[in-house]
């Protein structure tokens, strides 16, 4: 089992602190439940009695009676033998009702280090009620970055092409590496994706047009890295004979985002310093969702090592941005505290052209932070104060 160090020493600090809930969330199978496994493993060595550890899945039938905030409260307090701190694991909490007055009334007790599981964006400060408003701490986990798959796959440095281009095809699910033939693959994936349908889309977020969410989804993946526009999108919509009002579309999308298939990505004025929040972007949590939900037979390298990019710049704490300046755009502006970087993206400078292209999108940047050009490319194309970085370099430094 690959140990999630990543995700685990952003969490450590937390392990005993009973005024805090512990929320972490993020897209179905993305490995929420092994970290949780991998938190009671550490807390286990470090003296703690099975009997003050409490783990429930709500997806199992065998706590099926719990199905409010009381009846959470007043189980977990049944199990409570003496006054240590138990330790209190709840997976995929969102099923039961008003959750959110049953952790914080087990949290008022100070006796409970509470740590929670979520696959929707009831999970993320956006929708939890006050009840639990500045009173948790939350880490969103994605699927497995390129250094983290390395490490599951014990991948050489001369394989890392040919493992690049495996995850642009099948993205990186953690348990999508058990399966070797791509029959297995593909049906993994496809019974992730159904799982977030049935579950996060048609039962919580009660959208029933299945069909007409479906291609919304292959629309925004295959103009995944293009400008977005609600005009196109309605308009292939018709195309299909699915015509659906403005505010459902903007409904299903946010559905989208709020599963964590796609993440949007706003675009940031460079000059006006200021963020926009008309034309932007989409990027897939999970490569692996095309597979299954695009007609694209052929793969786009450089959006898809664009997609790979961002995901990696999130994971490693930054908010990422599309940057527009006055003669276009930078691929990525990444921010992390006072830090700010501009992050150009491509797969190959295969030509004068391209590096030209690349490189020329800082021309009309004049500030001092620091600017990247990334690609697949060994050669060392920096330049002008613009630094060209290998993108394996990039993936596998966890401090960039």
């Amino acid at each position: 089992m690959l140990i999630r160090e990543k995700y685990l020493s952003q969490i450590r600090d937390f392990y005993n602190e009973t005024s805090l809930i512990k929320i972490i969330y993020g897209l179905r199978r993305s490995g929420k439940s092994v970290i949780l496994t991998q938190i009671i493993d550490e807390i286990k060595a470090k003296g703690i009695k099975d009997e003050q550890i409490i783990y429930i899945n709500f997806e199992s039938l065998d706590y099926s009676f719990i199905k409010n905030a009381k009846d959470l409260n007043d189980y977990i307090k049944s199990l409570v033998k003496n006054k240590k701190i138990y330790y209190v694991f709840l997976d995929e909490i969102q099923k039961i009702d008003d959750f959110e007055k049953g952790i914080n009334s087990l949290r008022i007790t100070n006796q409970f280090s509470i740590f929670i599981t979520g696959s929707n964006s009831k999970m993320t400060f956006l929708e939890l009620s006050t009840d639990l408003s500045g009173r948790y701490v939350s880490f969103r986990v994605l699927p497995l970055s390129f250094k983290e798959v390395v490490e599951l796959t014990n991948t050489p440095k001369e394989e890392y092409k040919k493992l690049l281009l495996d995850i642009f095809e099948w993205g990186t699910l953690p348990q999508r590496f058990s399966f070797n033939n791509e029959r297995a693959k593909l049906n993994y994936i496809s019974d992730v994706y159904d799982s977030i349908l049935l579950k996060d889309v048609v039962e919580r977020l009660n959208i029933k047009d299945i069909t007409s969410f479906n291609k919304i989804l292959q629309y925004v993946l295959e103009t995944e890295g293009k400008e977005f526009s609600v005009t196109n999108v309605l308009k292939y919509l018709k195309q299909e004979h699915h015509e659906i009002a403005n505010d459902t579309l903007y409904n299903y999308l946010e559905a989208l985002c709020s599963t964590f298939i796609m993440n949007k990505v706003y675009r940031y004025d460079i000059q006006g310093k200021s963020v926009l929040k008309t034309l932007n972007k989409y990027y897939a949590s999970d490569l692996g969702v095309k597979k299954i939900k695009t007609n694209n037979k052929e793969l786009n390298y450089s959006i898809a090592l664009e997609n790979i990019v961002y995901n990696d710049l999130i994971s490693k704490g930054y908010e990422v941005f599309i940057g527009k300046t006055k003669k276009g755009e930078v691929d990525f502006v990444a921010t992390k505290n006072k830090d700010l970087k501009y992050i150009q993206v491509c797969y190959t400078l295969s030509s004068d052209e391209t590096i030209k292209r690349e490189f020329g999108a800082y021309d009309s940047i004049n500030d001092s932070y620091e600017k990247y050009v990334i690609s697949i490319d060994e050669e060392n194309y920096s330049r002008n104060g613009i630094k060209h970085i290998n993108v394996f370099d990039f993936l596998m430094n966890e401090n960039f």
